[in-house]
């Protein structure tokens, strides 16, 4: 794939300088005195690569740089100065975000850049007003800045109004690119772009952003489908930012055992929140002390963790009579409440630290923060490198703590455990990351979940369509072009059979009666599974959300936004659940998994056992804990073994990612064996690891393995939200696309087999 590539290793030029920016004198006048305006003394690399490729108005770029390198403003600068040029005064630029707080704050930012060049700014997602959008859509010019789901609901409630409302589109800009690559969501976005210029006739310039690419070639073929050679790469590699990384170990151990007196109170409550194990305690008492009295963000991996150190926290200040600096922020919080944490890291005045999961990962500039910590093994590197990108601004470095929980090694701990995989693995992740690697975006699989979505709102844009119309816009050249004609007509025979459509007399494909329903209701918008939830509410103010399935009950205690409460009433009928402040609670489970592993941090993982050197950023437990997981890797053998007995199963050890190891568990049970992926190892049931060597024998002999076939033998394939209205040799066949890997698997197994078992 012949990508332009721009390799930039060095800063621009000085802006005043004997040989100044070429490229900042392209920039319309207003744009140049704003710059001035605002102090600034030089372009950032990624600007002054930007400014002349954009302002030709040609071709697709993507911009890749650092979090605060001015990606926003590598953009923005030369599309403003296209809007004031004359034949541009009428145009509009869509700028697409995965986030509605993204957009707030991006608002009031473009606002300080547009108030002065009259160029209007329009944000648009459920919380704006009709009012605004009203205007947008009388007068459409300008910057609009809009989600997927937003932009969604444009087609389906304004179908016939497109081409006039965006016919002068002058550019599209996706921000935050990388969290668009390889999802449902992402996939939605790419059908609404190629809707939209089928719709207006012509192709519109696209823009993509984003500071974690693993690998530039796949994003440039996601944000131009079928022709990613014409995109340009904009690649900014100098960012001179010292990283200063530490790992902290701790073992889990009972409650209460080495925790201050203030924490005994705690033993006494009917419902102990940490009973099962103390260490959090430890973790916390660290966090505390390293932390209180500067600004930092704490990632604590889940929404449940992010309560539970919240309330911690914030009772450790109670305790030493000091102000609450620990703020809660996640997805299931209010509004209200995550706008209030949002706004109090914002202000320098005063130190605060937000514990929080991946909602303040990207997105919202909330300035420079003194360090990051995250509890737990990140989610993975490029989410790490993106957490990392908040603090260290100015010249200042980027700091890093993590806080590593591992059991006490006993007699019976299973040998997954006894070699501390959530350690060895976050060491992997830090030397990735200090390797500048980080994970690739994932390839798309068919998406025919997206695909019954897209087809219904087309259906709603244009009042009906033909299969061959559906065809040409969706498959030949849009985000579906691996659906080919007879998955297309067995999709929509699928579709009609369970009246989500229905075809007139004359060929022409409506909705039917279900498919009417779900298009008009508003969670038709989304493309992902969204969780029916309960409200919760104190008084006459609404906290957040919990999920409809956790069980709840009268008097039952819990901790939400770092608050502790009593359950007093459960309203069944309206989802609503009523709560007073209380004494005790334990923090609510929201449900959820965690990310999946890459094959590349698994073999990082392997060097990690096998080598004797300690890595320079462990703290002195973290290095026990390592030289224990190492002699146990040793004892083991398994850097000459790849399946090794635990009682009466068997492990296999494929030093291989999750999509692998998950293909590897699925020949297994086609094979009639019981096992699962544990992460490190598949463990298979009741069989002895020569016996197992013979079961794979047989699989690798038993010829070619088909993997929509294989895909049956998965139960629980149905996973995305209309997965139920596909018949299942469709369903085999999209979930074989995305999450299989068949030629992967059968390497691991050659592999193993060549190694043999450990007898």
């Amino acid at each position: 794939m012949a990508v332009r590539k721009i390799l930039l290793t060095s800063d621009s030029n000085i802006m005043g300088n004997p040989e100044p920016s070429a490229s900042f004198f392209l920039l319309h006048e207003k744009i140049r005195r704003w710059v001035w305006s605002q102090g600034w003394t030089e372009l950032r690399e990624a600007q002054e690569a930007a400014i002349a490729p954009i302002l030709k108005g040609e071709q697709d770029v993507i911009i890749a740089a650092t979090t605060a390198s001015g990606k926003t403003e590598a953009a923005f600068l030369p599309i403003c100065s296209k809007l004031l040029e004359l034949d541009h005064a009428d145009s509009c630029v869509i700028y697409v975000s995965p986030l509605k707080a993204l957009i707030n704050d991006q608002f009031n930012r473009m606002e300080q850049l547009c108030e002065q060049l009259a160029i209007s700014v329009c944000p648009w997602h459920g919380d704006i007003s009709a009012s605004k959008k009203k205007k947008f859509i009388e007068e459409h010019k300008g910057i609009l800045l809009i989600t997927p789901e937003s932009l969604e609901s444009l087609f389906v409630n304004h179908g016939y109004s497109i081409p006039g409302m965006l016919s002068r589109t002058a550019y599209i800009v996706v921000d935050e690119l990388h969290s668009f690559i390889g999802s449902e969501r992402g996939c939605q976005l790419q059908s609404l772009l190629r809707r939209l210029e089928v719709t207006i006739k012509r192709n519109v310039p696209r823009i993509g952003l984003s500071a974690t690419l693993g690998d530039m070639y796949l994003a440039a073929d996601y944000l131009r489908p079928l022709n990613s050679q014409k995109v340009e790469l904009i690649i900014s590699k100098a960012t001179g930012q010292e990283i200063k990384l530490l790992l902290r170990g701790y073992l889990e151990k009972e409650p209460l055992r080495d925790i201050e007196s203030e924490n005994t109170i705690i033993k006494s409550q009917a419902q102990h929140e940490y009973a099962s194990d103390g260490s959090i305690y430890a973790i916390s008492d660290s966090v505390y002390e390293s932390l209180r009295g500067t600004s930092n963000l704490i990632f604590a991996n889940s929404r449940a963790r992010v309560e539970t150190f919240a309330d911690l926290l914030r009772r450790k200040c109670e305790t030493n009579r000091v102000p609450n600096e620990f703020w809660p922020h996640h997805g299931s919080l209010s509004k209200e409440l995550r706008e209030d944490a949002e706004a109090a890291i914002k202000d320098k005045s005063r130190p605060v630290n937000v514990v929080c999961t991946s909602t303040l990962e990207m997105g919202i500039d909330i300035g420079a923060v003194n360090s990051i910590a995250q509890i737990g093994a990140p989610p993975s590197v490029a989410s790490m490198r993106q957490r990392l990108g908040r603090s260290g601004r100015r010249g200042n470095p980027a700091i890093l703590r993590i806080y590593i929980q591992e059991q006490e090694i006993e007699k019976n701990t299973p040998p997954s455990d006894a070699l501390r995989s959530e350690l060895v693995q976050s060491i992997a992740m830090v030397r990735l990351l200090i390797d500048k690697w980080n994970e690739p975006p994932r390839k798309s699989g068919l998406h025919l979940s997206t695909m019954i979505q897209q087809i219904m709102s087309t259906i709603a844009q244009y009042g009906g369509v033909t299969a061959p119309q559906l065809r040409q816009l969706l498959c030949d050249k849009g985000p579906f072009s691996s659906v080919d004609r007879k998955t297309l007509i067995d999709l929509l025979r699928d579709m009609g059979e369970n009246k989500l459509i229905a075809q007139s007399s004359d060929g022409l494909l409506l909705h039917g009666s279900i498919g009417e329903r779900i298009v008009n209701h508003y969670s038709f918008y989304t493309a992902f599974m969204t969780q029916e939830e309960y409200r919760l509410v104190s008084g006459n103010r609404t906290l957040g959300t919990l999920p409809i399935d956790r069980p709840v009950s009268e008097g039952s205690l819990l901790i939400f936004g770092g608050t502790r409460w009593s359950v007093i009433s459960v309203d069944l009928q309206k989802k609503v659940i009523e709560l007073i402040p209380a004494g005790g609670g334990k923090a609510p489970i929201f449900g959820g998994q965690a990310g999946t592993v890459h094959d590349r941090i698994r073999q990082e993982m392997f060097a990690v056992y096998t080598e004797e050197q300690l890595p320079l950023f462990l703290d002195k437990q973290a290095i026990e804990l390592l030289r224990e997981a190492r002699s146990n890797f040793k004892r083991m053998d398994l850097a000459n073994n790849a399946i090794i007995r635990d009682g009466n199963n068997s492990l296999i050890f494929c030093w291989m990612g999750d999509v692998v190891m998950d293909t590897v568990t699925v020949l297994l049970h086609s094979h009639k064996l019981k096992a699962s992926n544990d992460g490190i190892a598949v463990t298979v049931l009741d069989i002895t690891p020569s016996d197992l060597v013979g079961e794979i024998r047989s699989i690798l002999s038993s010829g070619i393995i088909d993997a929509i076939e294989l895909a049956r033998v998965v139960t629980n394939k149905a996973c995305e939200k209309y997965d139920q209205y596909l018949s299942d040799n469709l369903l085999c066949q999209d979930y074989a696309s995305s999450r299989l890997d068949v030629s992967g698997a059968l390497q691991c197994l050659n592999k193993i087999k060549a190694i043999g078992p450990s007898l």
